[in-house]
């Protein structure tokens, strides 16, 4: 029986015919090769299983191909690859964006080297189709009282241990956690004790969605509020950090331009 891979790379996927190839792509080419990458497809209508089908005919030994039985969402999906993924660490990955080539070498490394932690992340790389457009940092060393601002870790860069994601019973799925269930997830990580890092250099390089700040929707913030409210309560919160509950709602009703800006003051320029 083979022996088991040090990192399984989970991944769900949704309709990406048209940038999967390169993200999965990034995978193959990491400097780092002893892994394992889960993807699931969430009932695709367009040629992503296709594209996965090919991969896994290609590389049979690298690939676990999975798919829902109906469009389940990114939570559900994550936790269908969390059945099956083997190694000691789990690392994200989105089908749209790319991993910078020394990804899982520089994670897999710091997370052999530093027992204390169980979740290491990085800085991002933004992109389009004209190249980089800035980097977009993060605290390096998070904790609970981070989350009353921010996501103390960006989802789709982190790595982190199995037996964290296995005590932490993986994702929550509901209506509530459709658009925040990572939020939802740190929540849970800081009350069970558990810290991380933030590596402050971009390892992982995601795709600028110009289109993403028009599809905010009221109801998305609600969602939000309602996990924060329950994540404040979970971390034993000071009753006056519940003011910062309003910014989800705020983000929500925003006009896209005004976030579309401050989003671009937050990410430095390369250039």
């Amino acid at each position: 029986m083979p022996a088991s891979p040090k990192v399984s790379i989970i991944m769900g996927v949704y309709n990406c015919e048209k940038t999967l190839p390169e993200a999965i792509d990034s995978i193959l080419n990491q400097t780092f090769q002893d892994w394992e990458f889960v993807i699931c497809d969430d009932c695709s209508t367009d040629g992503t299983y296709k594209i996965l089908e090919e991969y896994k005919k290609q590389y049979p030994d690298k690939f676990v191909l999975l798919s829902n039985e109906k469009n389940s969402r990114l939570a559900a999906s994550l936790n269908h690859c969390l059945q099956y993924a083997s190694g000691e660490y789990i690392a994200r990955m989105d089908g749209d964006d790319l991993s910078v080539p020394s990804r899982l070498e520089k994670l897999a490394a710091f997370l052999d080297e530093h027992q204390e932690y169980q979740v290491v992340g990085s800085q991002m790389m933004m992109f389009d189709e004209n190249g980089d457009i800035g980097v977009k940092g993060i605290q390096e060393f998070p904790d609970k009282y981070t989350m009353r601002k921010k996501t103390p870790f960006t989802h789709a860069t982190i790595m982190m241990r199995k037996y964290a994601y296995d005590a932490l019973n993986g994702y929550r799925v509901c209506t509530e956690t459709r658009r925040c269930e990572d939020a939802e997830l740190w929540f849970r990580f800081f009350k069970e004790g558990f810290s991380g890092c933030n590596l402050q250099e971009p390892l992982y390089k995601v795709r600028e969605d110009r289109k993403a700040f028009q599809r905010r929707k009221l109801r998305y913030g609600i969602d939000l509020l309602k996990v924060c409210w329950k994540g404040f309560r979970m971390l034993d919160y000071p009753f006056y950090y519940y003011f910062y509950l309003i910014k989800p709602l705020v983000s929500s009703i925003m006009p896209s331009f005004v976030m579309k800006t401050y989003h671009e003051l937050r990410t430095r320029s390369v250039g």
